[in-house]
């Protein structure tokens, strides 16, 4: 639980405890699962005690723990790769939550998406919102949740980094594809205050990314 002595920093590690974000509305746990460094984020709106999970990625104990007391409702996916979705099976099975993902990816992934989603549709979790924003370029349907709640919160699955886009493994177009979704989607729209929730690794800031744009359009990843 956040707290003064312990304030949020999305600082987590494998095995570690959740760091969780105590906002108006929204509670936000982010916890690291698996061999590559997962995030997972439990998002609980405090109203209604209803749960949207992002990316169950790995290590259903885990996962199914920091839901414990939550009505998980529905569990989002970012993309099609594995290491996203490892533990989504399991979870599912226990909780008999929704699953949705973008269609360009939902084929690929171990169980059917009962409420697939495209670029502007919006997600609800109790009281609380969320936009999609679709992402091309890392793979095809590439998904981001926007929260303009208490502030902007945006969870980038492998999309968004500190330090630049995601990988899209050498191939230009795609690069192309996901910078231009950035820059027009992203940075274009929503401001320097904004928080990035990224699938792996520590947190950043649109503001703290922004200077750099130009410098990831020249090296090329």
């Amino acid at each position: 639980m956040t707290s003064p002595e312990r304030p949020y920093t999305g600082a987590v590690s494998t095995g570690g405890p959740a760091d969780v974000r105590e906002l108006s509305g929204l509670r936000i746990s982010k916890l690291s699962v698996g061999p590559m460094d997962n995030n997972a984020y439990l998002l609980e709106c405090t109203a209604t005690g209803d749960g949207l999970l992002i990316d169950a990625a790995n290590e259903p104990d885990r996962i199914l723990e920091l839901a414990n007391g939550i009505s998980l409702r529905r569990i989002v996916t970012t993309h099609r790769h594995p290491d996203h979705w490892q533990a989504l099976s399991d979870v599912v099975q226990k909780t008999g939550a929704a699953t949705s993902a973008h269609p360009l990816d939902g084929a690929e992934l171990p169980v059917p998406v009962s409420d697939p989603v495209e670029h502007g549709d919006t997600l609800s979790v109790g009281q609380v919102e969320l936009g999609v924003v679709q992402l091309r370029g890392h793979t095809p349907g590439s998904i981001a949740l926007l929260w303009e709640g208490d502030g902007h919160h945006l969870f980038t699955g492998d999309s968004l980094f500190p330090g630049g886009p995601g990988n899209t493994f050498g191939n230009t177009e795609d690069f192309v594809s996901l910078m231009n979704d950035l820059e027009e989607r992203i940075f274009a729209a929503l401001p320097d205050e904004t928080w990035v929730y990224p699938g792996h690794g520590s947190d950043t800031t649109l503001g703290t990314e922004r200077p750099h744009l130009a410098e990831w359009r020249a090296r090329g990843w």
